[in-house]
């Protein structure tokens, strides 16, 4: 078998509008402003854990408490607006966590005028940028705050804890990829499809172990650089999308 024919056609099969109504990457879809799909899309990921029809309710009950306008809540809330939020829960997912992002979001566009410099360390270039510098800089970004919770760390990880960093590279890969296909938005320019690592859970590892694409026994950080290294060979300017073919592989067709 020819892995990376038959990784192109899954990839063709699940890249598609009929793939979003099923997947938490539904919700970024139910808005068209760039800052509502950011603030949708990191929501949607970072509740990504768990029974997608219950992440997918959760973030659309979110939303609602946002008015379904959630740049504009955040920039402009008043403290009253902030009652409303204190029964919400996913999960471990709780009110502090949901206050404490709140807070963060709305000092970023104060500053930004899109989530994607959170991203960027300050001695970024193009040409020299590492998913891994990205993602570890977004955690310290996110937590600076004086006030940040300890427990809210959890919800961001960092490849600093050897996490996979798995809903977070899902969120970038909505947001930078850039296709045809109409899943991801590819709204972000700053970071190239190319630099993108591909999202790792316990079925996607499963899948790239049958296929040869990944021998490391731990699904941690390096064993999603090594999957990414893999995908490269067969496309370097787009490897994240074999994330479909594997997610459908894994999840959709059990393919063990």
């Amino acid at each position: 078998m020819d892995i990376k024919d038959f990784l192109d056609r899954k990839t063709a099969q699940y890249n598609q509008p009929a793939f979003i109504e099923q997947d938490p990457v539904c919700i970024p879809h139910l808005f068209s402003q760039k800052q509502d799909i950011e603030i949708a899309g990191l929501f949607a990921a970072v509740f990504a854990w768990g029974n997608r029809t219950i992440i997918i309710n959760k973030s659309k009950e979110l939303m609602q408490l946002m008015d379904h306008a959630p740049y504009d809540f955040i920039v402009n809330h008043q403290e009253r607006d902030l009652a409303r939020m204190l029964h919400f829960k996913h999960r471990t997912f709780n009110p502090t966590d949901l206050l404490y992002f709140i807070a963060l979001l709305q000092q970023h566009y104060t500053r930004h005028s899109s989530l994607e410099a959170a991203f960027l360390p300050p001695d970024y270039s193009k040409e020299d940028f590492s998913a891994r510098e990205g993602l570890i800089y977004f955690h310290h970004y996110f937590f600076s705050l004086e006030d940040a919770p300890q427990r809210t760390r959890k919800h961001i990880s960092t490849p600093l804890n050897n996490s996979t960093c798995k809903r977070l590279n899902m969120f970038l890969r909505w947001m930078v990829r850039k296709d045809n296909c109409g899943v991801d938005f590819g709204i972000w320019q700053n970071i190239a499809p190319g630099d993108l690592l591909c999202p790792i859970d316990l079925h996607v590892a499963r899948v790239a172990k049958k296929l040869g694409l990944l021998h490391r026994k731990q699904t941690d950080f390096n064993a999603c650089l090594e999957l990414t290294q893999h995908l490269r060979t067969f496309d370097p300017e787009d490897p994240a999308k074999y994330d479909y073919a594997l997610f459908g592989l894994g999840v959709v067709e059990k393919y063990y």
